[in-house]
């Protein structure tokens, strides 16, 4: 079945599923995929093309040895998945709208075919993200918008590298890719929070595994100067949240919680300033903090980060990827409590690092 045929399937399947009053949404959706694909061309016709220029050349080179690691290595799809490129000419593919109640660190979930329940809805036009935004703001909404540099199809599409990551640093890429990868080997419908921290312990592996064969001295050390960055950034979400649920579940009015919730993300931002301090003056995380702080900043921090210690012992536990592969679909067949409960159990004796700061739909790009 050809691109264009798939592209209308998926759109008529989403109509029927959602009605009329999603016709604009999944038209631009459609259409976006649609734009993305066409503009793609195979990898091997960018190195032979004398215009494009050396950098760029050796980028598309180092993501062709990455996907053979992430075949060969981590047992990850071998498909034709980031083997074409595309120039989107543009900073990001699409961008995540992410909704919560002002008073409430629950996101609001948007429901689509194939995919399950999302907490966001992205778009590929920037005016329209903000457009929904300012709409969700008139109904009182907290609304956060982030540019999102990848995102997986799952499969249904041989997704391509894309201009708004490939320059990425190495570790970071190689942490993207064996990210997006893992969403085509297990995926739970509706159930973000099992799926993020999946790929997000299979990243940790692969990136670890990727440094220790291909990493110099300089890699080496710019990854973990990296990781420790995400690390203190991530205690600081943390923070943050258990301070913001404090205050939402005590007895004070809405009046008194409101005020409270400003003098935290006031702290919030203070103390980003002293762990850029702390950091040499590092500031590849200051676009997270270029608008005004809000609940859906904060909304989706647990789903990148409470369950990989589950899956990352799972993982010590089956020494073996493939059969670490397997017992986590068998869990993505769970329902959604024993899944929870299975994961904290394994997690229970044995807690496993987590390197990375991931919130509304994508890893928080920290690049200068």
């Amino acid at each position: 079945m050809g691109r264009k045929w798939q592209i209308g399937l998926l759109c008529g399947m989403a109509l029927l599923a959602s009605g009329c009053a999603q016709l604009g949404y999944f038209a631009q959706a459609a259409q976006g995929q649609l734009s993305l694909m066409t503009q793609a061309r195979p990898i091997d016709d960018w190195l032979a093309d004398p215009g494009v220029n050396d950098k760029l050349k050796g980028q598309l080179s180092k993501v062709k040895e990455m996907r053979r690691f992430a075949a060969q290595e981590l047992d990850l799809p071998d498909n034709g998945t980031f083997t074409s490129y595309a120039d989107l000419k543009r900073p990001y593919v699409l961008w995540n709208v992410v909704a919560t109640p002002a008073l409430s660190l629950k996101a609001r979930q948007w429901c689509f075919p194939v995919a399950g329940c999302v907490n966001y809805r992205g778009y590929y036009n920037k005016e329209e993200a903000l457009a929904y935004a300012a709409e969700l703001r008139r109904e009182n909404y907290d609304v956060q918008v982030s540019g999102v540099p990848a995102y997986s199809t799952l499969g249904w599409f041989d997704d391509p590298v894309l201009s708004t990551f490939v320059q990425y640093p190495e570790a970071e890429l190689a942490r993207l890719i064996f990210h997006e990868l893992a969403h085509q080997v297990a995926y739970a419908p509706g159930d973000s929070r099992f799926n993020e921290a999946f790929a997000v312990a299979v990243e940790e592996y692969g990136v670890e595994r990727w440094v220790k064969a291909h990493g110099d001295d300089k890699l080496r050390e710019n990854y973990e100067a990296q990781a420790a960055r995400k690390r203190d950034f991530l205690e600081l979400l943390l923070k943050t949240r258990k301070a913001l649920e404090s205050n939402y579940a005590s007895a004070a009015d809405d009046k008194q919680k409101l005020a409270r919730k400003a003098e935290i993300f006031q702290a919030m931002q203070d103390d980003y300033q002293t762990l850029k301090k702390q950091w040499g003056g590092y500031a590849g995380y200051d676009r997270w903090f270029a608008e005004p702080l809000s609940n859906a900043h904060l909304a989706l921090v647990a789903t990148y980060h409470d369950l990989v210690p589950g899956f990352r012992a799972l993982l010590d536990r089956e020494k073996d990827l493939g059969k670490f592969y397997a017992a986590v679909r068998s869990l993505s067949s769970l329902e959604q409590p024993q899944r929870y409960q299975r994961l904290a159990g394994l997690a229970h004796d044995k807690a496993a690092p987590v390197q990375s700061a991931m919130v509304d739909g994508k890893e928080i790009a920290a690049h200068e």
